[in-house]
């Protein structure tokens, strides 16, 4: 199956860190965040990415280059114009059969395999990998009878909701309701599904996951990875080891992690 990343972002969130470099390439683990996704897809059996870049795109490719440090082979779209999430998919040529997409900043466990093959299992036109997220509210909550009296009073509530991942599996067909339409999110693009009365799935995941959208995220998934590495970098069952696969040029480096906890570095700067 061919897996297609998008790289396009400015992550303005993460400035000044993105004013610099792409979000895709801020250090994790001694290495860039897209990276771990394209060693992750590797081990998991793709063989052909398509990156589908924007801001910083040169750098990107400067470093990636054509996959082959991976096992990969790896070409690149681009994006010249801001097409939302959902919109760089109708740049691509050749997705004539079920394609992954995913977004290049998240630090996940996901067994790739088993989303796969929940998709074909459930014959939809999409499938979302899902995550249950937990949020607390850091205040005491006040449960009103809506004409100013209080029913109740909850100290600090915390409330799960059923999250998109930003890992998704398609139909080819899906492209059909993205071209001609430009800029385009991925929200937008599941309501013209369920509008045409398409089956849109979704896949739970009771792993680990985290989109990497803020510092204080980066900053949970720097002291996170370090701790789970093995969880995040490993062979799959049938796959090689570390050891003997192209992946033993990036074995772990402890002056690196030192340098972690010290301060993120960031390459060539």
């Amino acid at each position: 199956m061919r897996a297609v990343i998008l790289a396009g972002g400015k992550g303005v969130r993460l400035t000044p860190l993105t004013d610099v470099i792409p979000k895709p390439m801020v250090p994790l683990g001694g290495m860039p965040i897209l990276e771990i996704v394209i060693r992750q897809l590797s081990q998991y059996g793709f063989r052909h990415i398509t990156m589908a870049v924007g801001y910083m795109a040169e750098l990107l490719q400067a470093y990636f280059r054509d996959g082959a440090k991976w096992g990969v082979k790896i070409d690149y779209s681009y994006e010249y114009q801001p097409l939302g999430t959902a919109g760089p998919l109708a740049l691509i040529d050749g997705l004539t059969k079920p394609f992954l997409v995913m977004n290049a900043d998240v630090l996940t466990n996901l067994r790739y395999h088993r989303l796969i093959d929940f998709h074909q299992s459930h014959k939809g036109i999409a499938t979302i990998g899902a995550f249950e997220h937990r949020v607390t509210i850091d205040l005491g909550v006040i449960i009103s009878d809506g004409r100013e009296r209080i029913k109740d009073y909850v100290e600090k509530p915390a409330y799960s909701h059923l999250v998109s991942m930003g890992v998704y599996v398609f139909e080819p067909q899906v492209l059909d309701y993205i071209k001609d339409r430009g800029y385009l999110d991925f929200p937008d693009l599941v309501k013209l599904l369920l509008e045409d009365k398409q089956t849109v799935n979704y896949h739970r995941f009771n792993g680990y996951w985290l989109d990497i959208g803020r510092h204080e995220d980066y900053a949970q998934a720097a002291l996170e990875f370090n701790k789970m590495r093995g969880q995040f970098l490993f062979p799959p069952p049938g796959c090689p080891s570390e050891k003997d696969s192209g992946a033993s040029r990036h074995r772990r480096d402890p002056h690196v992690d030192e340098n972690l906890r010290e301060g993120l570095p960031i390459w060539g700067l």
